[in-house]
């Protein structure tokens, strides 16, 4: 395991971005609901748009924005009937901000010990890869100059922002891209850090801190993907990299550690590359070589019209197939930038081309016409007229940052097991932000800071009222951390047995989820009747996990199932007529135990049998 020093000598710097929605009811700058309903009835009128890029405050368009207005594509917008309005669809004013969502992240600035401000400013934040209908999104910075402990070591938080959610992708083909409107507008905070993280361990610990903090307050969403943990992570002789869409925080460091792996080995291909003195050629058209050709990927694509291209890198030979993570290469990291454009990928010289079904002939064409000799490498691809011209200018871009080093991107966490990333677009900057002029400036008012700071979440606090509860240490902090602990409370309020409630919470849930019992669909209405049978007397503890069973394949009352599948507890005179049943002079005492539990396992609670028995 790399320790701090390790980090510390390669120049290490990370800070996090931690976005949160908020369970409030109504949307940030509507009334609509919040809460998501993917198979809500959708109208069959749809809205289509094209996005462009626009100067921000700074008089400069920002890079990202300029990227992905270059790629062309139209978006579709479907609206949910019920869910959303003409204001996300930017056909309506917004409304005024929704006060509860201000005043939840009003309490998490005081939890956070930040400096909130005395009047909001909204922003607009440029946005043109199609997410908001607006092409902009608004968001407000509320707080600054805050800080949280972690480990004793205090962590430094500039700032904490409430804006809007983008839309839901729904599909993606082509330069075709369809959202849902459903998802836009739900209130969101955003925290941030400075880079001056010591360790991936540490980002997971800082992100866990800041998390827990945000659910034990109660007015946060759970599920996949109501939060998510940006990454900004850079070392020495590297760039920022900002990742996105981690659904896993146990899994952050490992995207971390991947991501300095992958910069250091692109800066030693950097290194070989300037020792060459290597070079990006101009493209060349290149169909004319294919009549008849076999190559089936080639074959298809100019068969619907399509062109190829291609361009030769000068001292390149051997280094677009070198491997700067398991599975992924400079060739991988080439063909993302040329697919974000639309085309299905590139074909590269350091590929084995014969299996493409590439003649020798036709390499030596291709090398031919591209001016390529032995020291150089070669790209090519195949697309659609309007789609292959971008594709290409996006590929030699990420050539030529290859011979300069690392370049700054934003990159998609790709959630498959392998803690690996993938480009989705060149870093934003500042430019991108500019005044929102359908809002007002919103004044911070003396009785919304006290308000915020009466129901700032208390992390010291909620711990110790666990501890009271379950008088064990390891069992609060995986509570305290665990997305059932509003779940907890709530069933514990009146239970004789919290610790019973947490370990089935934490533990038995979890074996039942991965059995294949979908136990998350249960509602807390049932699992309250369910807890509240068995602090009755009605169940024993093994029951629980059968009806648990039960409820998890179909909404029902718990004392129906008791019913139907016999699993009432035999208890008190009950059980002792049982127990004098079974008794006979040549059984012992541990066998008649044996015998009745094999036969009423589920019904019958053991310490009250071995009580009986003995007597």
């Amino acid at each position: 395991m790399r320790d701090e020093e390790y980090y510390k000598s390669i120049g290490f710097m990370c800070g996090l971005e931690l976005h949160q929605r908020l369970a409030v009811a109504k949307k940030l700058f509507c009334n609509c609901p919040t809460n998501i309903i993917p198979e809500a009835k959708e109208r069959e009128l749809s809205i289509e748009r094209q996005q462009r890029a626009i100067a921000g405050e700074l008089g400069t368009v920002d890079i990202s924005s300029g990227f992905e207005a270059q790629k062309g594509r139209s978006f579709i917008y479907k609206i949910a009937e019920g869910r959303s309005c003409l204001v996300e669809i930017d056909e309506e004013p917004p409304h005024s901000i929704n006060e509860e969502a201000l005043l939840t992240s009003l309490s998490f600035a005081k939890a956070l010990n930040m400096k909130i401000v005395d009047e909001i400013q909204p922003m607009r934040k440029g946005v043109v890869d199609g997410s908001d209908p607006s092409a902009f999104q608004r968001t407000s910075m509320i707080a600054f100059d805050g800080y949280t402990e972690v480990n004793g070591k205090r962590v430094e938080l500039p700032s904490i922002f409430l804006e809007e959610e983008s839309c839901r992708l729904d599909s993606a083909s082509g330069r075709k891209v369809v959202y849902s409107v459903d998802m836009l507008g739900v209130p969101l905070v955003e925290i941030d850090t400075w880079p001056y993280i010591r360790s991936p361990k540490e980002a997971k610990e800082v992100a866990m801190k800041i998390g827990t903090m945000m659910r034990i307050s109660g007015k946060v969403q759970r599920g996949i993907g109501s939060i998510r943990q940006d990454v900004n992570v850079s070392i020495k002789g590297g760039s920022r990299v900002e990742i996105k869409g981690m659904q896993e925080l146990e899994s952050m460091d490992l995207f971390i550690d991947n991501e300095i792996t992958r910069q250091q080995e692109l800066l030693k291909i950097r290194d070989e590359l300037v020792k060459r003195n290597a070079k990006v050629g101009n493209h060349v058209k290149l169909t004319q070589i294919f009549n008849g050709t076999k190559a089936k990927i080639v074959l298809n694509g100019i068969s619907k019209g399509g062109e190829v291209y291609g361009f030769r890198l000068s001292g390149f030979n051997g280094l677009l197939g070198r491997e700067i993570l398991p599975n992924r290469r400079l060739g991988t990291e080439i063909s993302e930038y040329a697919k974000s454009a639309g085309i299905g990928g590139i074909i590269h010289s350091d590929e084995n081309l014969e299996g493409y079904g590439f003649s020798d002939a036709e390499i030596d064409k291709i090398k031919n016409e591209l001016g390529a000799d032995k020291e150089d490498s070669f790209i090519m691809m195949v697309g659609e007229k309007e789609i292959i011209a971008t594709a290409i200018e996006f590929a030699m871009l990420r050539a030529k940052y290859a011979i300069s080093g690392v370049p700054p991107e934003t990159r998609g966490a790709v959630n498959d097991g392998t803690c690996s990333t993938r480009f989705l677009r060149p870093l934003p900057g500042g430019s991108r932000m500019y005044p929102e002029t359908d809002v007002k400036p919103i004044q911070v008012r003396e009785d919304m800071i006290l308000s915020a700071s009466d129901s700032a979440p208390d992390l010291a606090k909620e711990e110790k009222a666990l501890m009271l509860l379950l008088n064990d240490s390891g069992l609060v902090k995986r509570m305290i951390s665990s997305p059932k602990l509003g779940v907890f409370k709530k069933l514990s309020e009146k239970s004789k047995d919290p610790v019973f409630i947490a370990n089935m919470l934490l533990q038995k849930f979890v074996e039942l989820r991965r059995a294949g019992f979908e136990v998350e669909l249960i509602s807390l209405q049932r699992m309250d009747e369910l807890f509240h049978a068995y602090d009755n007397g009605e169940l024993t503890k093994q029951a629980v996990e059968e009806v648990l069973k039960r409820l998890s394949e179909k909404d029902q009352s718990v004392s129906g199932i008791i019913k139907k599948e016999g699993l009432g507890r035999i208890k008190g005179a009950e059980l002792k007529e049982l127990v004098e049943k079974y008794k006979s002079k040549e059984k012992s005492k541990a066998e008649l135990i044996k015998e009745i539990m094999s036969k009423h396992r589920l019904n019958i609670d053991g310490a009250e049998l071995n009580g009986m028995v003995s007597l």
